[in-house]
């Protein structure tokens, strides 16, 4: 199994320690990249797709680790 499979799978269990730098990874895969919005942008992150579909979340701190709701609305959006 592929890190890219493991990494999907791991995230279509909603762990409760899915960390935010798993799902930059994890959106990659997806072809997503995360929009810079300058400097006072402050913890707002945008990641877009080549087609233009957003996904707009607030970066989490101090730990990093993602909340369930987030993961859900994201497993949405990807259609997974």
């Amino acid at each position: 199994m592929s890190k890219k499979e493991k990494l999907i799978e791991r995230f279509l269990r909603m762990p409760t320690d899915f960390h935010f730098n798993e799902l930059v990874k994890l959106l990659g895969y997806f072809d997503f990249t995360q929009v810079k919005k300058g400097k006072t942008s402050g913890s707002r992150v945008k990641f877009e797709n080549s087609e233009g579909v957003p996904i707009l979340l607030h970066k989490p701190h101090p730990k990093g680790i993602m909340k369930i709701y987030q993961l859900k609305q994201i497993k949405e959006i990807l259609g997974l």
